[in-house]
Order: structure tokens, then sequence, then C-alpha cells
């Protein structure tokens, strides 16, 4: 509950922040939220617009569980060697200070033009950061955890699913928070360099005609949608401590 009042909170001061602006530049470079309003309920009833979005969620979705299976599995096995945690971390670290638009070429030439760039390139995004997260929270784990599993003779593998994990679990979430906001950005950015379908190439369209109504329209809905699925798992978290 907390959480969704919060993300409200947050969606009202940005449509005043918004409409202020509009106001200060006072001319049509900037629609106001009333007006982008109007034009998402007109692309709510245009097939095309659906079919875009339909492209989009299918990318997204697919990063989704891509990064987050990768990068739980990958942080438990660094976090699990603490050797192998310390030596990743600044390589992992630097990797995702790495400009990602820089090796967009090459994601492109490995994987083409479809969809499947597109996913790898929301991974790369996402994947990083839960991976940092979950490896992090293991080498700070109490010592307890593990003795305790060492003592009842549980192999790495059950240690891992039924000591590690449900101890380190709000961390995972946190982490999952950060990535499934960046998989959306990385898929978005791919449909914007290189893509012939999805939202982030609609958007990219409409700004050639100078349709700022409809790049705005477009990015109201991705703000609104990024904010249910923090809140979502925001309250997840909260949950999981309490």
């Amino acid at each position: 509950m907390k959480s969704a009042i919060g993300s409200a909170a947050v969606l009202l001061v940005l449509m005043l922040f918004w409409q202020g602006l509009h106001l200060a530049v006072a001319n049509s470079s900037l629609p106001s939220p009333v007006t982008t309003l109007v034009q998402l309920v007109a692309l709510f009833g245009d097939p095309d617009f659906w079919k875009q979005t339909s492209q989009t969620a299918q990318a997204f979705g697919a990063a989704v569980v891509l990064s987050t299976v990768g990068g739980i599995a990958l942080g438990v096995l660094l976090g699990m060697n603490r050797t192998a945690g310390s030596v990743s971390e600044p390589i992992l670290v630097n990797l995702y200070s790495l400009p990602k638009v820089t090796l967009y070429p090459v994601v492109l030439l490995v994987f083409g033009l479809g969809i499947s760039a597109r996913i790898a390139f929301g991974v790369m995004h996402g994947m990083i950061p839960l991976t940092l997260f979950t490896m992090n929270a293991i080498l700070q784990m109490k010592p307890v955890y593990r003795r305790s599993a060492a003592v009842m003779g549980l192999s790495p593998w059950q240690t891992s699913v039924t000591v590690v994990l449900p101890a380190i679990l709000p961390e995972v979430i946190t982490g999952a928070r950060l990535g499934v906001s960046l998989c959306l950005l990385g898929v978005l950015i791919g449909e914007m360099f290189a893509a012939r379908n999805g939202l982030g190439y609609m958007v990219m369209h409409a700004m050639e005609r100078g349709d700022m109504a409809t790049v705005l329209a477009v990015a109201l809905l991705l703000a609104i949608f990024a904010l249910l699925v923090n809140s979502a798992l925001l309250a997840l978290d909260r949950a999981w401590r309490h």
C-alpha cells in the first residue's frame, strides 16, 4: 500500500512539473499533460500501437527472465567462492560502467536486426547489477549459515537453494528491482537504434515527424509501467523482510 501511494505521489509531482514546464515554454514543442493523455487514449485505439507494444513486451519479458536467472545463478556461483568473488567484482563493475551503446554494433553483428538483439541488449543492462547484488549479499552473509549447512552435510547445491538464497532474498529482490528497470531501458534503446518495430522504434519515428505528443504519450505509458513494477517488487521486498 505504501509503495503504491509513493508511486502515485511521484507521478503527481512529475505531472505538476510537466504542466509548469509546458506553461513556461508556452509553445507547441512541449504538449501539456492533458494533450498527452488524449493522445495516449487515441493510441489505445490504434491496432498498430498494440502490435508495437507486443514486440516490446516479448523482448522485455525474455530479457527479464534471462537476466534474472543468469544474474542470480552467476551471483551465487561467484559468491560461494570468496576468491572468485573478490577477483570478479572489479571486472563486473568496470564492465557495467562501459557505455552499452558502444557495444550495440557488436550485438547487431552477432544477433542481427531481429528480436534477439534487443533481448541481448536488455540482458546486458539488467544482468550485471543483479549479479553484483547477489554476490555481495553472499559475501557479507553471516558465517553461521554456511557452518549450519556444513554441519547438516548439505551439498553446495543444497546449501545454495535451501540456505543461501532464502537468507539473501531481500538483497536479490532489490537487485531485481534495478535489473527490471534497466532491462526495459536496454530493450527500448535497442529498438531506437536499430529495429523495425517496437515502442522504441515508434518513438524514433514520431520524433522524425515532429510528433511530440506521441513521443510523450509513449514515455508516459512506460513511466507508469515502470512505477507499477517497481511498486510491486518493493511491496514484495517489504513483505519478505517483515
